[in-house]
C-alpha cells in the first residue's frame, strides 16, 4: 500500500498545513506526506513535525524544509501533489508558487472548509478578517465579554501559534499571566493571549485542534473561535463574523483566504472609521454593496487610549507596532504611529539606522515597513535585536502600539507609554444585536 500512496507536500507556516495534516492526511493511507515547507515564520525549517504528532504511520515525523526548496523536491520525493496551507497572501502569489509546482510535475491543491472544519458539540461563533491586522483582536474581546454579560461561559480558541516544542504545545490552556510565561510564549503569541486572560477569560491554542476542541468544549457553554492571519476557521461556525479594513481596500478581493472569508461571512464588521480616508471607506463599501449584499455589516472604528500622552507631545518617537501587522500584513502604519501623529509626535523616528541582527533582515524582507519598529518576537534572539534596536535609536520617546506590555518583557530605557484600543461601534446593528442574533439561532443547542 506504502509504495503505491500518492506522494504529498503540505507548504505551510506552522499553523493551517499542521492542522490539514492533522485532519485530513494523518490516517489517509492513499497518501503519504513526505514533507512540509515552511513560510512567512523564521526558523521553522529544519525541524520535523514530532512522531508523537504525526501518527503511527510517521514513526520519524515528518521534516520541515525551506519552500525556496519546493521545486527540487517535487523532484526528489516524486511528489504528485502539493498542498497550499498557509494564509494572508496575495491571489497572485498563490499562483506563481503553484506554477512553480506544477513546472515541477505535481498536482496544486488548496483544501476547502469542508475539509477542514471539525464540528463542535457547542455553538461557534468565528471571528476571521480579509487581512492579518484589520482588528480582530479587539473584535473578539468584545464580543467574548457580551457573551459573558449574557450568562455563558466562553472558551477563545485561538489559531494556531505553535513556535516552540511541537509536543509540549499540542494542547495548550491559558486561564492567568504565570500559564502564559510558564510555556514560554514568544512576543506573538503574548500579543494574542493576554488581554483574553486578564478579562477573566479562558484560551486554547496548540497544534492538535480535535483534541482542544474536545478540551475547550467540556468548559463552555460557547466556542469563540479567535483567527489568525486571514485564515478561515478550523471550526464549522454557526455564525461567521470577518473583519474588514478600509486602510486596505480591495484588498478582500485580492488576497487568499481573506476573500473566502469575505464571501462566506454572516456579519461583515467594516473597522477603523475613524483613521481612514472617506474615499477608501466608499471603495470598500462599494465592494460589498456589489458583492455581499446579503450580509449584515456592522461599522466601527478603533478608539485609542495613551497611558501617557505627554511621552509624545512635541517628541521625537520611535513606534513599536504588532509585528505580522506591518510585515505580511503590509501596513504602513499601526496603533502606535496613529496615536503618535494624533498626540503631537514632532516627528516619527526611521529605526533602520539602527537596526542590528535579525531585524536587519526583517526589513530586507519587507522593504516597504514604514518609520516604525516591528516588535518582532519569534525568539529570544529577535527580542535582543528589538531591545538593542530600542536602545539605539535616536529618540525622546518609544510609544508601544502592541497589544501587550513591552516593557515588563524588555527593558525600554527611555521614556515610553503603551497605546491600548477598543471597538466602538456606529450606529447599528451593533456587535451586541450580532451577539443576541447568534444565542437566538442557537438556542436549542
Amino acid at each position: 500500500m506504502a509504495s503505491r500512496a500518492r506522494r504529498i507536500v503540505i507548504m505551510g507556516a506552522a499553523g493551517r498545513d499542521f492542522h490539514n495534516f492533522n485532519v485530513a492526511y494523518r490516517d489517509d493511507e492513499s497518501v503519504r506526506v513526505v514533507a512540509f515547507t515552511a513560510a512567512q515564520i523564521p526558523d521553522i525549517e529544519g525541524r520535523r513535525y514530532p512522531p508523537e504528532l504525526a501518527g503511527s504511520r510517521y514513526p520519524e515525523g515528518i521534516p520541515i524544509v525551506a519552500e525556496e526548496e519546493l521545486a527540487d523536491l517535487i523532484r526528489r520525493e516524486r511528489v504528485g501533489s502539493a498542498v497550499f496551507a498557509y494564509s494572508d497572501v496575495s491571489h497572485d502569489h498563490v499562483m506563481k508558487i503553484g506554477s512553480r509546482a506544477l513546472a515541477a510535475g505535481a498536482d496544486y491543491e488548496l483544501l476547502g472548509p469542508d475539509r477542514t472544519m471539525l464540528r463542535s458539540s457547542k455553538p461557534v461563533l468565528s471571528v476571521a478578517a480579509v487581512r492579518t491586522g484589520c482588528g480582530k483582536s479587539p473584535v473578539t474581546r468584545r464580543l467574548a465579554l457580551l457573551l459573558k454579560e449574557r450568562g455563558k461561559t466562553v472558551a477563545i480558541v485561538r489559531h494556531p501559534m505553535p513556535y516552540g516544542d511541537l509536543v509540549r504545545q499540542a494542547v495548550q490552556r491559558f486561564t492567568s499571566l504565570e500559564d502564559i510565561a510558564v510555556q514560554d510564549c514568544t512576543i506573538e503569541e503574548r500579543e494574542e493571549y493576554e488581554h483574553h486572560v486578564i478579562a477573566g477569560m479562558k484560551v486554547y491554542a496548540g497544534v492538535d485542534y480535535e483534541k482542544i476542541l474536545r478540551l475547550a468544549e467540556a468548559e463552555c457553554d460557547v466556542v469563540l473561535w479567535d483567527g489568525g492571519n486571514n485564515d478561515f476557521s478550523f471550526f464549522r461556525s454557526d455564525l461567521e463574523l470577518v473583519v474588514l479594513d478600509p486602510h486596505r481596500a480591495g484588498h478582500e478581493l485580492g488576497y487568499y483566504p481573506g476573500m473566502v472569508n469575505f464571501l462566506r461571512a454572516d456579519v461583515l464588521l467594516i473597522n477603523k472609521l475613524d483613521s481612514a480616508a472617506p474615499e477608501d471607506v466608499a471603495v470598500l463599501e462599494e465592494n460589498v454593496r456589489r458583492e455581499r449584499p446579503e450580509a449584515t455589516v456592522v461599522r466601527a472604528e478603533l478608539a485609542l487610549d495613551v497611558e501617557d500622552p505627554e511621552v509624545i507631545r512635541g517628541k521625537r518617537i520611535l513606534a513599536v507596532e504588532d509585528g505580522p501587522t506591518v510585515t505580511h500584513g503590509g501596513m504602513k502604519l499601526g496603533a502606535a504611529v496613529v496615536a503618535a501623529r494624533r498626540g503631537g509626535a514632532a516627528e516619527l523616528v526611521d529605526p533602520r539606522p539602527w537596526l542590528v541582527g535579525t531585524l536587519k533582515e526583517t526589513f530586507e524582507e519587507y522593504p516597504n515597513i514604514g518609520p516604525l519598529l516591528p516588535a518582532m518576537g519569534y525568539s529570544d534572539e529577535q527580542v535582543s535585536d528589538l531591545r538593542e534596536v530600542i536602545r539605539r535609536a535616536e529618540c525622546d520617546g518609544v510609544v508601544v502600539g502592541t497589544p501587550i506590555d513591552l516593557a515588563k518583557l524588555i527593558e525600554i530605557g527611555k521614556p515610553n507609554t503603551r497605546v491600548r484600543y477598543t471597538i466602538t461601534e456606529r450606529g447599528t446593528p451593533t456587535l451586541a444585536d450580532v451577539v443576541d442574533r447568534f444565542l437566538e439561532q442557537t438556542k436549542s443547542s
